[in-house]
């Protein structure tokens, strides 16, 4: 039983006893009793306001003088007349004084020992605060140095993003200039096809006029054979001005096919520019995707950075291995909280069965590793390297809790 169990033991002790109507006298007593003669510390009247919890700063010292007194009378030997030599008595006393400057030569040689041991504690402490503020400047620099690479990031990031902005007002900007190019082609197209369907069309009727023509034609060659040889002048005289009209009718139906293949010359002529277009709009897009991409790229590398906390990667590899090796205690886990977890690995296999793969979640902002396959379970962790070293040590101090935030 350590020292502050005993001290509870006394409390108990005495609150018994002020349950039971003991007198604050009787309590001061009763706490001298225990501290002279179970813990070996000389009382005061700090130490014993410290376990009754009553009397005044008077009251108590008298009370310990009393204890005093009671102990000197206890000591106190009595001896009557002749009953020990006084030869026996002087060498009593010898031995007595022999044996009091043996425990007082023992408790100095033990006084010597425990201040040595206590300026060896100085020292060592004194070089682990040095240590310490040695690894606290190197922690500084490193958060320095991660800021302005930090800084840099952010700003590449807005530069990237007024380029995106640039990128994409100019693409629209071609976007629009290519729409209404389309629009004015389509409409010249709509032209075409409309003064195609006319062109169609007057041909359609000047084929019906040909063959109304051919008809007559036939008709006149039938009626005037019979009579031939009586109306040669005027046949010649009516044929000769059908004719003509013939032969303009074809340079007319020349002139319309001439017109059509310079309309389907036109139509290709804008077809390729549409095309043309097309290809300048699909490297403008592949060139914005491009810078998109790009961008989600820095916008990842910076969400690391934030996680990271600006904690150098080399530090936390080396809070990462510490913990995997067992190292580091709960209370240097918690001081470290969970400034490190961005750079937490977890581990590929389960150190219990070697087969499961652990799971990391988080439960009321608290993170637990578990296996699936075994069951093993790290336990409630502040931090995820506290979870990741509790799980590798196999210390769990609380069951296993219901998953409801698993981080991948």
């Amino acid at each position: 039983m350590n020292l502050d169990q005993e001290r509870q033991a006394i409390r108990d002790e005495l609150e018994t006893m002020r349950d039971q109507g003991a007198r604050r006298q009787d309590l001061s007593l009763h706490a001298c009793k225990r501290l002279f003669f179970d813990l070996g510390i000389r009382p005061s009247m700090a130490a014993v306001r410290d376990l009754t919890q009553t009397g005044s700063a008077s009251d108590i010292p008298k009370d310990i003088d009393h204890f005093w007194e009671r102990i000197r009378n206890a000591s106190r030997v009595k001896v009557g007349a002749g009953a020990i030599p006084k030869a026996l008595e002087d060498r009593a006393g010898e031995l007595l004084g022999a044996l009091f400057e043996e425990a007082v030569a023992h408790a100095r040689v033990t006084l010597d020992g425990e201040r040595e041991e206590i300026r060896v504690q100085v020292a060592a402490a004194e070089q682990r605060t040095r240590d310490a503020e040695i690894r606290r400047e190197a922690a500084d620099e490193t958060i320095k140095r991660s800021e302005l690479r930090a800084e840099a990031a952010w700003e590449r990031v807005r530069t990237l993003e007024a380029q995106l902005s640039s990128a994409t007002t100019h693409g629209n900007v071609h976007q629009e200039g290519l729409q209404a190019t389309v629009r004015r082609l389509d409409g010249e197209n709509d032209a075409l096809r409309q003064r195609l369907d006319s062109e169609l069309a007057s041909n359609a009727t000047l084929r019906d006029r040909i063959d109304a023509l051919h008809v007559e034609l036939r008709q006149s060659t039938e009626h005037y054979a019979q009579q031939i040889k009586d109306a040669v002048a005027e046949a010649e005289r009516r044929v000769k001005p059908m004719l003509v009209e013939l032969d303009s009718l074809r340079s007319m139906a020349a002139t319309y096919q001439s017109g059509v293949r310079d309309a389907s010359r036109k139509e290709f002529d804008f077809i390729q520019q549409i095309a043309a277009a097309k290809a300048r709009g699909d490297r403008l897009d592949a060139q914005l995707r491009e810078q998109s991409d790009e961008v989600d790229a820095l916008t990842k590398e910076v969400a690391i950075l934030r996680g990271q906390r600006g904690i150098d990667p080399a530090i936390g590899s080396l809070l990462c291995s510490l913990v995997e090796a067992g190292r580091l205690t709960s209370d240097e886990l918690r001081v470290i909280g969970s400034a490190a977890d961005g750079h937490v690995t977890l581990p590929a296999r389960c150190p219990k069965c070697d087969e499961g793969e652990p799971e990391l979640s988080k439960v009321d902002h608290r993170f637990e590793l578990l296996c699936p396959e075994c069951e093993h379970s790290s336990g409630l962790g502040e931090s995820r390297l506290a979870a990741l070293g509790q799980f590798l040590s196999g210390d769990s101090s609380v069951s296993p809790a219901r998953r409801v935030d698993t981080v991948r």
